[in-house]
């Protein structure tokens, strides 16, 4: 029986999967965060999942083994690649409207510093 294709999802480090909030330092990774490793347990059920960082590669990779998620991330990457959706604390949806896109521009904040 021939494998189930997974869509490819690209998730990113800092913001998201841990307790990153603005004060980077470039040999540490912030613990993960809390529930991100039953997400990512049950998101690695129907997709295959990187880790998209700008983050030193083997940094991540270590980052990834000391939280024992490494049968759920199958790469680390830098690029945005080829993916079904891409999830980052630091994006906007464009809905196809580019005033709307300005606006969201204009006023983003990441989750973590909304008042």
């Amino acid at each position: 029986m021939a494998e189930k294709f997974k869509k490819t999802l690209l998730i990113d480090l800092d913001g998201v999967l841990n307790t990153y909030t603005g004060n980077f330092d470039k040999n540490y990774i912030p613990e993960i965060k809390a529930g991100a490793f039953e997400f990512l347990q049950n998101l690695s059920n129907d997709y295959e999942i990187k880790l998209f960082t700008t983050r030193n590669k083997l940094i991540a990779a270590k980052w990834i083994f000391a939280n024992k998620l490494e049968n759920f991330i199958s790469d680390i990457t830098s690029e945005k690649q080829l993916a079904w959706l891409y999830i980052d604390d630091r994006s906007i949806t464009f809905n196809g409207n580019f005033k709307d896109l300005k606006n969201s521009i204009d006023n983003f904040n990441v989750w973590y510093k909304k008042i």
